[in-house]
């Protein structure tokens, strides 16, 4: 008889809710809960197939010691013991806690807790730095505490959503299905996507602004200044609820229309557009993402947005606000507790002496960081200069994910003493480690997270702990024990860490804090494991309710009242002769982060495989770029990456946008965020990673190459691979810089094939033209097609051939010859991943007399899932439309 077990995502910040089965014979399946007011049941393709990430291949199972099995004692021993010595012979700031939005809501705390109340350092910061900081530091400008108004809800309820740098439709699937649906049910909604690229949120925009880099704080203060001389503003609103209108909008003023059109880059009538719309919608929501957060100027931009609602009195109310997207599961849940560096637990601030003495005597703790620490990047520019010399770093990979990666590759490599914890051995990160701690991963975790509308719901088990993983908070929990702070960290449970987390929250809070949670104090363990979700606040004595902030004012400054925030239009110059172009680098539709768990789905690699410089085909003809070519880019860092060309024209010219997902595990050179250098926002300290200078030319390699393998390949010394799970094996493309030569012995070494494995093959040495194909007995072990141009062979077919018998030659020379006999129709590329749909098979619908998508979606199911297809699926119907015509 199966199991049922309700749970959270872990991928990024809508929080949908999970049902998690597992059967008899311990086969896990999932599907989204329709119960949960998330997502209602509906799943992105990522949360669709996290079934399939869920084996032990690469986990982490036991701790080691410099590369050896030891024990938790001995190595929960020496961190205790080089931490406590370090501290001892140096002072509190030579160590530091590197720390994950992937961390649950009590592993973040008792980490916040041991650094800053015991250890007494701020040295405690997160990936979340790099991905909404500046959303923190705005909300605290403005608001006095980093409080997120508004609820999901609104986005149905505007009539005008406006999307600033958020790709939505593939970032956060599930919000834009429900956005998608509510402008479906009222045609009268408006939705603006303000974004250089035309990205597939694009498909349902009324209107996309393709603004120049970092050119939002002019737009939204020329929007300001237009708001300011229209009957929109709230001059009752202004005047009982905020101070600092006058200044801020001077400052929005100082910027004429010529130079509006001049920082931004959009037309004097796209300007127009925007602004009237603004004006004359009361219901409006802006939603905003790493687009705006990761800037050096982000913090500006998330204030000049909020500018404008506060100027509206458009915040707080059904349909109307700014709205804050976060990147990871629980970002949200690492702000509660204070996992950024210069926060304190609760929401309370470092900065304010009551706050830090609140915290202090509520942990009984020795002391207390008196001062902020050391942001992300100021982290490993320390750990690179020797002053932090004890690091720890949790559920993060920071050597792909940090600006400069080469150079913290380097500090890490450098460091005495490095700690981490991790569900994967063998990260870029995880290799450098001179303790590695095995954790507990997603399905065998527990405890809570917190999403973008404040709901805080739990993760919970349904799978037993592997090896000797434990969670992360026991690991932290130990090592304090050791350390001397028994009493503090005596926890049995994620249960009384969020017990605790709760009751912090409501001490002497008296509704001056807006995080307070008391209503769970008291929490047991029945309670914990059937916690239901619910949106914070919800002090003692209240019930769940959904709830949103300031209507009626009510900020959390100390006279009640929100700031205006003066900003500055100027937009960053970074390009020069010597680096033209713009990189923006970002997320795909499938994958998430560094492809630890997605990247164990060979449906979820299906879509794209490999990582592509997506550009437009003017810069790239000026380049003598082509389409599929391989790119060099480089940047000021002296890093290089090489990657795919893709060329599309809903690129901007002069900009190249690359995906943040590969590592040096699944490709050469891939790690986009070696190019990114360390400039951050001066406020936020977030990293400026939409806008890095860079150069681009073409790779001139000799010979490219595409392999299908049953074993995953190893030691491939090429300068370009890129390598992705398939269906029965692996699928790599190569690319070598000199002639392939001896391919034979070359493939037998790299992809371990027994000896006694069948060659069949053909070379043409006028062409340059190579395949081989390997069997064991029906079973194919290895195709290998080279050629001197980027291999032309279907992929989706080709990896299909792992599961295929190959018992007579007709079949093996199908192979070779790299296309399906008539009777096997090539399904094309992959579009929809959710049900393994090409874009032949689409092709072919539409031939067939498919019109729609909706029609699409009826004969083929693409596009009926998650829906995050859907612009390409749109896209296919188009271009077919438009051969037809011609």
């Amino acid at each position: 008889m199966s199991t049922e077990t309700r749970t959270t995502c872990p991928y990024c910040g809508v929080g949908c809710g999970v049902i998690a089965t597992v059967s008899d014979e311990g086969a896990v399946s999932v599907k989204g809960d329709p119960d949960h007011p998330a997502n209602f049941g509906r799943l992105c393709s990522k949360g669709s197939a996290l079934a399939e990430t869920l084996d032990l291949e690469g986990r982490a199972l036991y701790p080691e010691i410099t590369g050896e099995r030891t024990t938790w004692d001995k190595a929960l021993d020496m961190v205790a013991r080089t931490f406590a010595q370090t501290i001892a012979t140096h002072g509190p700031d030579a160590v530091a806690f590197y720390v994950s939005g992937q961390l649950l809501t009590e592993d973040y705390y008792v980490a916040n807790k041991l650094m800053k109340g015991f250890i007494g350092s701020a040295n405690i910061d997160t990936n979340s730095r790099l991905c909404m900081a500046s959303s923190v530091a705005g909300h605290r400008r403005a608001f006095g505490a980093d409080t997120v108004p508004g609820t999901y809800e609104d986005l149905e309820l505007a009539d005008l959503v406006v999307l600033v740098g958020s790709n939505m439709g593939w970032c956060h699937p599930v919000l834009y299905q429900r956005l998608a649906a509510a402008k479906a049910a009222r045609p009268g909604m408006k939705v603006v996507v303000i974004d250089p690229r035309r990205t597939a949120t694009s498909d349902i925009a009324d209107l996309h602004l393709s603004i120049r880099p970092d050119g939002d704080v002019a737009l939204f203060n020329g929007l300001l200044a237009h708001l300011a001389k229209s009957t929109a503003i709230d001059e009752n609103y202004l005047a009982t609820h905020t101070t600092g209108f006058a200044d801020t909008f001077a400052a929005a003023s100082a910027l004429s229309f010529a130079g509006l059109i001049e920082s931004t880059g959009l037309s004097a009538n796209e300007l127009r557009q925007f602004f009237g719309l603004f004006e004359r919608t009361e219901k409006a929501v802006t939603c905003y993402s790493q687009g705006v957060n990761q800037s050096s100027i982000g913090t500006n931009k998330v204030n000049a947005i909020i500018n404008c609602h506060l100027a509206t009195g458009r915040i707080g109310r059904p349909g109307m606000g700014p709205f804050s997207l976060t990147g990871q599961p629980n970002a949200m849940g690492g702000r509660e507790v204070g996992g950024l560096a210069n926060m304190l637990a609760a929401h309370m601030t470092i900065e304010n002496p009551e706050h830090r003495d609140c915290v202090q005597r509520f942990w009984n703790a020795p002391t207390i960081a008196s001062r902020p620490g050391l942001k992300a990047v100021d982290m490993f520019e320390a750990v690179a200069d020797g002053r932090i010399k004890a690091l720890w770093i949790m559920s993060t990979n920071p050597v792909v994910s940090m600006p400069d990666a080469d150079r913290v590759k380097a500090a890490i490599e450098a460091c005495p003493f490095v700690v981490v914890s991790d569900i994967v051995k063998e990260t870029d990160t995880a290799r450098l480690a001179h303790v590695l701690l095995p954790a507990t991963g997603w399905g065998e975790k527990s405890g809570t997270v917190t999403n973008s509308e404040r709901r805080i719901s739990r993760q919970r088990p349904f799978l037993p702990s592997p090896g000797e993983a434990r969670p992360d908070w026991w690991q932290i929990a130990e090592v304090a024990r050791r350390m001397g702070f028994e009493e503090a960290f005596s926890f049995r449970s994620a249960a009384e860490i969020f017990a605790e987390h709760a009751a912090l929250s409501a001490f002497e809070n008296d509704g001056a804090r807006d995080f307070d949670i008391g209503a769970h104090a008291a929490i047991d363990e029945t309670g914990f494991d059937a916690l239901a979700p619910f949106q914070w606040p919800q002090p003692a004595g209240t019930g769940p309710r959904t709830t949103r902030f300031f209507a009626e004012g009510r900020f959390f400054h100390p006279d009640g009242k929100a700031r205006f925030v003066p900003v500055a239009p100027d937009v960053p110059q970074r390009t020069s002769s010597d680096f033209p172009l713009v990189l923006n680098t970002g997320r795909v539709r499938d994958h998430w982060h560094t492809m630890t768990r997605t990247g164990k789905s060979a449906r979820l690699s299906a879509h794209i495989a490999e990582p592509y410089a997506e550009m437009h085909p003017a810069d790239a003809r000026g380049l003598s770029i082509g389409d599929a070519d391989l790119v060099e880019l480089a940047s000021e860092t002296g890093s290089r990456v090489i990657v795919r060309t893709l060329l599309s024209e809903r690129q901007s010219r002069g900009s190249i946008f690359v995906p943040m997902h590969w590592t040096g595990e699944t490709s050469a050179e891939g790690r986009i965020d070696a190019l990114v250098p360390p400039v951050t926002d001066p406020v936020s300290g977030q990293p400026a990673s939409k806008h890095v200078a860079v150069q681009a030319r073409r790779f001139a390699a000799a010979a490219y190459g595409f392999a299908i393998s049953a074993n995953r390949p190893e030691g491939l010394d090429l300068p370009y691979f890129a390598l992705a799970r398939a269906p029965g094996g692996w699928r790599t493309e190569l690319a070598w810089q000199q002639p392939a030569e001896e391919l034979d012995g070359w493939c037998r070494a790299r992809f371990r094939l027994p000896a006694k494995a069948e060659l069949i093959g053909y070379g043409d040495r006028a062409t340059g033209i190579t395949r081989l194909a390997y069997f064991l007995e029906e079973r194919l072990l290895l195709a290998l097609f080279v050629a001197t141009t980027p291999v032309a062979v279907s992929r989706q077919w080709a990896v299909g051939q792992l599961q295929q018998c190959h018992s007579d030659a007709r079949t093996r020379f199908a192979v070779i010859a790299g296309r399906p006999a008539a009777d096997r129709p090539d399904p094309g590329a992959i579009v929809c991943s959710c049900f393994s749909v090409g874009v032949n098979q689409i092709v072919g619908a539409v031939k067939g007399g498919c019109r729609t998508v909706e029609a699409v979606g009826k004969t083929l199911s693409a596009g009926t899932n998650c829906g995050s297809c859907r612009a390409e699926i749109r896209g296919i119907i188009d271009a077919c439309h438009a051969a037809a015509a011609e």
